[in-house]
């Protein structure tokens, strides 16, 4: 029985479903991303299972790849906030199961939208090992046909971002919950989904006509990151938790401010960042022709100051592909020259503030709130106050 291996610190003489309940909570308290893998872990072997009876190839070169994907890496970030909403707005201990279930399908949503991500932007890593369809290329490789192979593998990990959506949607209609709960978690869940496809829509529209709005940039980051990083998961846990609708709205500004922070960031460290710390190649961005705020921003200072060199240098070298290391070194240095990249840190700065702000507004106590902080604060903390490694980042 999965409770009675979870609650540990029972005897099978003890198993109450009030004992139950809490030694299970009390052990995902201790460790919420154990306890999330513990139970992506049953989820995944079940779903593994079933692409068994289907096909032996199927369920080798896509189920397994796909659990071992969700499986490997990231921080969890996702069930962490769902959690500790739950936990800092007075759920109850009944609620971990449900709470559980949930939280792998946030982590089976999030492996849709890094292995589609990684498709259209053709980019070969992710977490610092071969994103899915090179793992897939890898597999297959057809030396005198590359371009077959290339299609193969894209095509293959479109199915399989398709079958995470589809699995992580089969966990959310199966949890076990009281009826009004239920149609709440569907409700924020339907919308999730909406707005990630909206936000990776507006992600690729912002690529393929060279947008340079810094509003659409925001927008952009606000519904492909934030809301389904920060807000939506917080809302989750505030949902099952029973809270009341002020409770809900201060986490969700609160949420929504830390997501915009942490994509901010995210767009400096593609940049900037360390690839052996980011797990991803640096310059990425730039190559893929995205349109990031800080981009969009470096390009409207230099229009303002007529400085042609810089704007010129900018289109030129957003959507090469082929871009030089030398070619990314004059980028990096014409962004400096613009004060983009420090604008866009005191964005960050005030974002923080404003997440923090939020979440006070919550009136949230107790260790649970101490951690829905933290884990505010890890996400969306400007440069100097960082405390995380950024190799958690590219995990996210």
């Amino acid at each position: 029985m999965q409770e009675v291996s979870a609650a540990r610190h029972l005897t099978l003489s003890d198993t109450s479903p009030a004992r139950l309940a809490g030694a299970l909570a009390a052990t995902v308290d201790e460790d919420v991303v154990a306890a999330v893998n513990r139970e992506l872990k049953i989820r995944c072997d079940e779903l593994i299972a079933f692409g068994h009876t289907l096909d032996p190839v199927f369920a080798t070169d896509i189920a397994e790849r796909l659990a071992a994907y969700t499986l490997s890496g990231g921080s969890r970030i996702r069930p962490r906030f769902l959690w500790w909403a739950l936990r800092a707005c007075g759920g109850s201990d009944y609620e971990t199961p449900a709470a559980l279930r949930i939280a792998a399908a946030l982590e089976l949503i999030q492996s849709c939208a890094l292995i589609h991500d990684d498709v259209m932007d053709h980019s070969s890593v992710r977490r610092g090992r071969p994103s899915f369809h090179a793992q897939l290329a890898l597999q297959y490789p057809a030396p005198t046909r590359e371009a077959v192979t290339e299609s193969f593998a894209h095509s293959a990990s479109v199915l399989a971002g398709d079958l995470a959506l589809s699995w992580a949607d089969d966990l959310v209609a199966t949890t076990d919950l009281e009826p009004a709960k239920r149609a709440s978690v569907r409700h924020l869940w339907r919308a999730m989904r909406t707005e990630m496809v909206a936000g990776q829509y507006l992600d690729l529209h912002g690529q393929a006509t060279s947008s340079r709005s810094a509003a659409q940039a925001i927008r952009t980051v606000c519904l492909k990151t934030a809301r389904y990083t920060v807000e939506r998961p917080l809302a989750l846990g505030a949902v099952l938790a029973g809270a009341d609708e002020s409770t809900s709205r201060a986490l969700g500004a609160a949420g929504r401010c830390a997501g915009i922070a942490f994509q901010l960031r995210d767009d400096l460290l593609g940049v900037f960042g360390d690839p052996v710390a980011t797990g991803k190649p640096s310059g990425d961005d730039i190559r893929s022709g995205k349109s990031t705020y800080l981009i969009a921003l470096a390009h409207t200072r230099a229009q303002a100051t007529k400085d042609t060199s810089v704007t010129d240098l900018l289109d030129s070298c957003r959507g090469d592909s082929e871009l030089s290391e030398q070619a990314l070194a004059a980028v990096r240095d014409a962004l400096v020259s613009t004060g983009a990249p420090e604008r866009v840190e005191r964005r960050i700065a005030r974002l923080s503030r404003a997440a923090e702000h939020h979440l006070r507004a919550a009136h949230l106590s107790g260790p649970a709130a101490e951690h829905l902080t933290a884990l505010l604060r890890q996400i969306a903390a400007p440069r100097e106050q960082q405390a995380t490694s950024t190799a958690d980042r590219g995990s996210l």
